[in-house]
């Protein structure tokens, strides 16, 4: 009953109209904040749910908006922050991960041109058991939507 609520709740919520289920993994709301007019990187977030009994792991995302894409983690190093790539982003059975500002997350690089605000960007996120999940980022406000106050530990 819970999980039903939570779904329509999901549901109502036009930013996350683009949630989806893909076997155990619970995909909420891929997200890119709007690139100035003539950037050459964008970056994406996103939240994975694994609500299986096995561990798996995101360990690539593709997309014809780049010409390369790839995860990293902002790490700060005396007060600086630094973008490191990432091989791979474990996620354990029952375990929510953030891709998020100031942590994880995807960077497009080399774009093959704008994306305005509403746009939906296709990509593959490719997982190591699940395999390759098309999806949709969507391109949010400039600002970002703050997705930090959210609980996705219901999932």
């Amino acid at each position: 009953m819970k999980r039903a609520l939570l779904s329509l709740m999901l549901l109502a919520t036009p930013a996350l109209a683009h949630d989806q289920m893909t076997g155990d993994l619970h995909i909420i709301h891929p997200s890119i904040p709007a690139p100035a007019a003539k950037a050459k990187s964008a970056v994406g977030y996103i939240t994975i749910s694994n609500e299986g009994d096995a561990p798996e792991e995101l360990i690539g995302v593709r997309s014809p908006f780049a010409a390369s894409t790839t995860l990293h983690t902002t790490i700060f190093e005396d007060g600086i922050a630094k973008m490191r790539p990432l091989v791979g982003v474990p996620i354990a059975p029952g375990e929510v991960i953030n891709l998020e500002p100031g942590g994880m997350h995807v960077m497009f690089m080399g774009l093959s041109g704008p994306a305005a605000e509403g746009d939906m960007i296709p990509a593959t996120l490719i997982f190591r058991h699940a395999g390759e999940v098309a999806v949709e980022f969507m391109v949010d406000p400039a600002t970002g939507a703050d997705h930090s106050g959210m609980n996705h530990s219901g999932h």
